[in-house]
């Protein structure tokens, strides 16, 4: 694995220059270029992912493709390059993408026939081969994960991570038999997504359907896993949606039932982003940079040499000892053995770079026979024996974990408002933002006002509605469900 360490010193403009409470969106910048996760692309909107940045990717990758696969989905490949004739068939889903298309009209000097989309999303395109693949109730259910890149014209307001115009992804696609069993699955993916977001990114979510305004264009309904950002905007972290019929008809994905009748059938979709990472950098990070969660952390201890010349051996080859015994203990660890760098200007960069746990190791620490550890997300220190290296420093790492999901919740707690009015509303979502939840009476009419007034839209409808107010904010009628409202990026 690449420890992402740059080559190149950076001097004294190394740190992040900005607070992240007073300049948020510059803060993020610069910890996304100077933490080593991403570069900005020769072409507005795209950027390119650094060796450090897709290891972390791969860690949230390899956590979801495992869970995946333990429940019975398997991976697949889909072309980038979608007729238009595709893309139309499926018509309100084809309108909503219609604005974010990138198409391809030549091949070199040549134009083409047909109008080619690069992929916004793959449901068309894999639905024209499913309607191949599936004849029969034996061929059910078929559940697909496809880990490749999206491609949506963001030329605005583009975010690294956030909101670019290609971004990794993973989209999944399954059939079934039944409503019910399409049901299962939209709710078994969203509950593997939750635990992943808050069990190893630490990121609290608010789960639950997605207006009909809000959902997924040719969805029967959305679920979703809402987030709040440090600056008190809502991040939509992923969505399951549950297609129904509205696919399987206008591709003609039938099957052959046990009772000899031709059925459509009935599908779902569900995808996560890149855009976890940036959940991560601006939840966790702090005026020094990132501060990532140990169990996705591509380094989780970096050990750190301190010596002058004459104690160099003695105290790399000490530290390297380290590092080998907390990797045979399944611990991801790095030791920075370079000379043309001094101890502190290390500590900034793995601080930057927000590795959860750093050792510091001199000539002192092995005459007593000690180890000292720093914390990342606290910058506690703790001196332990040597011989207790490995359970000191898992005990570490599961204390920080625990801690910045804890630290994610309380403040997910706080920004989340109760108005009795209108302008209480209002207010709130100018100079607090956050959360607010608020009844509503289920009307688009009410929805869209509110939208116009203050740029919040609703973010989620709770799964749990026991603390549903009884009036609609906005209209006063009686309402049919608890919204929670935010502006978003």
């Amino acid at each position: 694995m690449s420890s992402g360490v740059s080559s190149q010193p950076r001097g004294e403009a190394a740190g992040i220059t900005v607070k992240k409470s007073e300049d948020f969106s510059e803060w993020y910048t610069q910890v996304v270029l100077k933490a080593g996760l991403a570069d900005y692309a020769p072409v507005k909107g795209f950027i390119v992912l650094r060796p450090y940045g897709y290891a972390i990717w791969e860690s949230i990758r390899d956590i979801l493709d495992r869970r995946f696969k333990e429940t019975g989905h398997q991976n697949g490949f889909l072309p980038v390059l979608i007729p238009e004739s595709l893309l139309s068939k499926e018509e309100d889903h084809f309108a909503g993408f219609t604005p974010e298309v990138f198409w391809v009209t030549k091949a070199g000097d040549n134009n083409i026939g047909e109008k080619l989309a690069l992929r916004p999303t793959s449901e068309t395109l894999a639905y024209s081969v499913f309607a191949k693949w599936i004849t029969s109730y034996r061929d059910l259910p078929l559940k697909i994960n496809f880990w490749n890149t999206a491609l949506r014209a963001e030329i605005k307001a583009t975010k690294p991570f956030i909101r670019t115009s290609e971004f990794l992804w993973q989209e999944g696609h399954t059939v079934h038999a039944t409503e019910e069993e399409a049901e299962q699955e939209v709710m078994t993916i969203l509950g593997i997504y939750k635990d992943m977001i808050e069990n190893y990114l630490a990121v609290p979510v608010i789960t639950g359907y997605k207006s009909d305004t809000e959902k997924f264009v040719g969805a029967k309904y959305t679920t979703t896993l809402e987030g709040l950002m440090a600056d008190g905007k809502a991040l939509q972290m992923g969505t399951s949606h549950h297609l129904a019929q509205n696919f399987s008809k206008p591709f003609e994905i039938k099957y052959l039932g046990k009772d000899t009748k031709e059925h459509f059938a009935w599908q779902t979709s569900w995808g996560v982003s890149w855009r976890l990472i940036g959940a991560l950098i601006m939840v966790h990070g702090d005026d020094k940079g990132l501060v990532l969660p140990p169990q996705i952390a591509p380094i989780q201890v970096v050990i750190v040499p301190i010596h002058k010349d004459k104690d160099a051996k003695l105290v790399k080859d000490k530290a390297a000892e380290i590092e080998l015994e907390l990797k045979h203990a399944g611990i991801r660890a790095y030791m920075d053995s370079r000379d043309e760098y001094t101890s502190g200007w290390k500590f900034n960069e793995w601080e930057m770079k927000g590795v959860p746990l750093r050792i510091n190791l001199g000539p002192r620490d092995i005459e007593k026979g000690q180890v000292e550890f720093v914390r990342r997300d606290t910058k506690d220190k703790k001196q332990d024996d040597r011989t207790k290296l490995v359970d000191t420093a898992n005990s570490l790492l599961v204390e920080i974990q625990k801690n910045l999901l804890s630290k994610a919740r309380a403040f997910l707690q706080e920004n989340i408002s109760r108005p009795a009015s209108y302008d209480e509303f209002k207010s709130i979502i100018e100079n607090k933002g956050g959360f607010v939840m608020v009844g509503w009476c289920g009307q688009e009419e009410c929805e869209e006002k509110i939208k116009q007034d203050t740029g919040a839209d609703i973010r989620v409808l709770p799964f749990d509605q026991k603390d549903r107010p009884g009036k609609c904010i906005y209209c006063g009628q009686d309402s049919k469900k608890a919204a929670i409202f935010a502006r978003a990026y």
